[in-house]
């Protein structure tokens, strides 16, 4: 159950999930974190975008944003909108204002179908009422400047007697400006954080033991080192506190997180932070959607909450969230080659939780489609148990360049396990 408590200073949380607040145009957005008596760290700015550009024959707005102003200090952007199931078909972008430098950037491009990232269909967290349709956010460093423009594409055979030139854009839009806020404990990742996290992963109150896993028997690969989510300073009251699992783990699904490439590793748990309050403050979700993310120093994070041994349902693969995991490498991989360093890590994790469950890497799966644009709602389907995420949707996602690394990821995955 979710339910919500609203005041002039922002909403505070009667459940575990923060929706977005509603601003009206011209008004300042107050960040929407706040309870009184218990500040948590970070923020979210919620600001409703204004037409900027309409159709003269329909009145469709096809041009929406925001002129450059002053905001509150955020580290990540996005755009979301009200009707998860409505296409953004059209273009996003965002210019930030350096806090550090006072200097602009140039226009940035936010990757506008994220829908196939998120809890499958007829699922309670996708039929929960919250979840709302959302581009990639983009990591922009420390900012306390912004300007915004969205677009709608193009139709391909316009018409002007029976349709406007370009798609109308969806209800709701508005831009999310989040600062992630200061972990506790602060890092540097460093040997010790990353070794913390084998023995610190229990989630409160899940009944998960510290996962000692033994890794002596045939095809089990050694655990790798995993920042758990204290770790990396994820505050536990900004997700739902009901966890949910699969049966099994068949299938690993590889990412990119299409954040942008332009953060250093020590910032990384500050990218995991600011996704993670993407995807529940102002995407709706129950919780971060991936299982484990990857920076491209090949660190390794716990994702969503509910115990990285445990088969715990994420929100990555939109069809194919049952009985699989997902994998999300920070940054983005269309035209960048992943370091080795991030090629190395996923077959580790793979190897590892492919094994937990007798998967080999190189093998192929059976898995039933929960429905997308790929494959129907009931199909089963054969997969690599080492896939990208277009492999079970129509995605670029993970981005050419490392998708391509898949095939290699797989034959190291599986000398890990002790496979020929």
């Amino acid at each position: 159950m979710r339910a919500f408590l609203s005041s002039s200073i922002g909403v505070a949380c009667a459940a575990a999930l923060v929706l977005p607040l509603s601003v009206s145009s011209g008004a300042a957005a107050a960040p929407r974190d706040a309870r009184a008596g218990s500040p948590v760290p970070g923020s979210t700015e919620s600001l409703p975008l204004v037409p900027l550009g309409s159709e003269r024959s329909s009145g469709v707005a096809t041009e929406q944003g925001l002129a450059q102003r002053d905001v509150q200090p955020f580290s990540l952007v996005g755009v979301v909108w009200d009707d998860a199931d409505a296409e953004l078909n059209g273009s996003v972008q965002v210019r930030n204002r350096s806090a550090a430098t006072g200097t602009w950037s140039g226009w940035q491009d936010l990757e506008t179908h994220n829908a196939e990232h998120g809890a499958d269909l007829g699922t309670s967290e996708r039929d929960s009422g919250t979840v709302r349709g959302s581009t990639a956010p983009l990591w922009v460093g420390a900012s306390d400047g912004v300007q915004v423009r969205v677009q709608g594409h193009d139709h391909p055979d316009t018409d002007p007697q029976t349709r406007p030139a370009r798609a109308p854009l969806p209800s709701g839009l508005s831009l999310e400006l989040v600062d992630p806020g200061e972990a506790p404990e602060q890092l540097p990742v460093t040997q010790a954080d990353a070794s913390r996290g084998q023995t610190a992963d229990a989630e409160p109150g899940s009944g998960s033991a510290a996962d000692a896993v033994p890794v002596a028997k045939p095809y089990k690969a050694p655990r790798p080192k995993i920042i758990s989510r204290k770790g990396w300073g994820a505050n536990e009251k900004l997700r739902e506190k009901q966890l949910g699992y699969t049966k099994t783990v068949k299938a690993a699904f590889v990412h990119h997180s299409a954040t942008g490439n332009n953060y250093t590793c020590k910032q990384a748990p500050s990218v995991i932070r600011g996704i993670y309050r993407y995807h529940v403050t102002s995407s709706g979700w129950r919780d971060i959607g991936y299982n484990f993310a990857i920076d491209k120093c090949g660190n390794i994070y716990e994702g969503r909450a509910g115990g990285v041994t445990k088969p715990v349902m994420g929100a990555h693969t939109l069809g194919f969230n049952t009985n699989s995991t997902g994998i999300a490498v920070l940054g983005s991989y269309s035209t960048t080659n992943p370091p080795a360093a991030v090629t190395t890590a996923v077959a580790k994790l793979a190897a590892w939780k492919l094994g937990l469950h007798g998967i080999n890497p190189k093998g192929k799966v059976t898995l039933t489609s929960g429905g997308g644009n790929k494959y129907k709602k009931g199909r089963k389907v054969s997969m690599n148990a080492i896939s990208g995420h277009r492999d079970g949707f129509v995605t670029d996602c993970p981005g050419n360049k490392l998708y391509s690394k898949l095939g290699a990821v797989r034959v190291s995955a599986a000398k890990y396990q002790g496979r020929s």
